[in-house]
């Protein structure tokens, strides 16, 4: 937790990921997509995101995220509140695709994909979408600042997770998980 107001469920700016966001709308609705270039293979990054209880380490805002089955728990601090949620796994892909909803809240769905470059060096796209009548004050400046904040969570992410991988040759606890050896 770092203190902010507003939106603090996602991270801060990040230089690397500075393109303009894609913003989709209508009525009440806008999505937000983002991607950012792994030195990690597909399989570990998809790894790495579905590991639900580290979101702290990389979400801002996000005190803990509890799975069971399908269903997901959230406790985070948005604009200065403590906020608790749940959401439910719609669609996963071993490797390749996640996705979940809620119905409570200002980000009701979450879309994540993944996409091999190399066999050391994928791609981890994601989607937001907001529903801006559960949080009305998200707006204009508000949103392009919710889409930085996404860059900087991205970018805690690539970190976090090409520290703990290795290069092929040297098995990592994700590459057990998912059974890929070398």
């Amino acid at each position: 937790m770092h203190g902010r107001t507003g939106l603090t469920l996602l991270g801060s700016t990040c230089d690397s990921l500075r393109k303009a966001p894609k913003y989709r709308k209508d009525e009440h609705m806008s999505t937000i997509e983002k991607s950012i270039e792994v030195n990690v293979p597909e399989y570990t990054a998809y790894a790495q995101w579905t590991r639900f209880e580290e979101f702290p380490q990389f979400i801002e805002g996000v005190k803990e995220v509890k799975r069971n089955g399908k269903r997901l728990h959230w406790k985070a601090e948005i604009a200065g509140q403590d906020k608790e949620w749940d959401a439910e796994i719609t669609e996963e892909t071993a490797d390749q695709r996640i996705a979940w909803r809620s119905q409570d809240g200002a980000i009701t769905g979450w879309v994540l994909t993944f996409h091999q470059l190399s066999n050391a060096r994928s791609k981890v796209m994601v989607e937001l979408e907001y529903d801006l009548q559960g949080l009305p004050e998200i707006k204009g400046e508000a949103l392009r600042a919710a889409s930085s904040n996404l860059q900087g969570d991205l970018e805690r992410f690539k970190v976090l997770v090409e520290k703990r991988w290795r290069p092929a040759g040297r098995e990592t606890i994700f590459d057990i998980a998912v059974g890929k050896t070398y």
